[in-house]
């Protein structure tokens, strides 16, 4: 049985998620790919070849029942789990509710991974040096965040909307460092910077056009991963919790995210979100 380290990543297909995957997979980790395309996924599978063992597990983080299937995958598969990197995440430049009732940025970028990742606490605990690894954004400093406009906004606005998701990120990211500090499990969030991905496939034809216009100013998925790598991997951040990082380095997030009350706010609304779709246990 391997005694590599196993790591699980959301988005791994393309982008930053895609340079995560390779590198994890050259410094020695066994790799656990959730994402929503298997050509893609094969197509990885075969970039990362004998590097690693890699695992496969498809799941559309918009949908929750699909989440809690992939959880019971993984819960059924595996005995533990090293670090877990929320990567995948999207804006829209347009509202669209999910089938459970959400609007598509909060429900990819926080609720599934809010789902996911409690989830896989218990695979966490039996982990060595176990890390979860938030990918946020600098965007969270444009949030108007109301517990009560992030279900359903009364207007869609996409950069206030994109924020609000991403300030969720952090928040998430803090209150788990909290809670799962005493089962020494590490939590940090990080802002990976502008990047040249396919990051805004939520855009309609001007917004995308807006999006290639900008490109030219975009860091590479190669610079924007170097965060997300260093927080999975490195022994200088061993036991380093409730951070927000970019370019390596921790850094100050915007005052709303070290708020407890809001905090523990969208813990609440999360579990309310997700009450119907906790998996089973093995």
């Amino acid at each position: 049985m391997s005694t590599k380290k196993i790591a699980l990543i959301t988005g791994p297909t393309s982008g930053i998620g895609k340079v995560t995957a390779l590198e994890l997979a050259k410094r020695g980790f066994n790799l656990i790919l959730l994402a929503r395309n298997p050509k893609k996924a094969d197509k990885l599978q075969l970039e990362i070849g004998v590097k690693a063992e890699t695992a496969f597990i498809e799941c559309d983080l918009s949908s929750l029942a699909s989440v809690q299937r992939a959880v019971e995958q993984i819960r059924s598969d595996y005995s533990h789990i090293d670090v877990l990197i929320n990567n995948a995440g999207l804006m829209m430049d347009h509202e669209e509710i999910t089938l459970d009732g959400i609007e598509m940025t909060f429900a990819v970028n926080h609720v599934g991974h809010f789902l996911l990742t409690t989830g896989l606490i218990d695979l966490l605990k039996a982990g060595t040096d176990a890390r979860i690894v938030h990918v946020s954004s600098g965007a969270h400093q444009f949030a108007k965040f109301r517990i009560d406009q992030l279900v359903k906004p009364d207007k869609f606005k996409p950069w206030t909307t994109y924020g609000n998701s991403k300030l969720a990120n952090i928040l998430f990211s803090n209150e788990l460092s909290a809670r799962l500090q005493p089962l020494g499990i590490t939590s940090n969030a990080l802002h990976p910077g502008f990047v040249a991905t396919s990051f805004g496939s939520g855009f309609s034809s001007f917004g995308s056009v807006v999006m290639w216009l900008v490109r030219p100013f975009a860091k590479s998925p190669q610079e924007g991963a170097q965060t997300s790598i260093y927080l999975a991997s490195s022994p200088e951040v061993f036991g380093v919790t409730g951070k927000y990082f970019e370019n390596m380095q921790p850094i100050k997030p915007a005052k709303e995210t070290h708020s407890k009350f809001l905090a523990t706010e969208l813990w609440k609304l999360s579990e309310d979100l997700v009450k119907d779709y906790i998996p089973a246990k093995a």
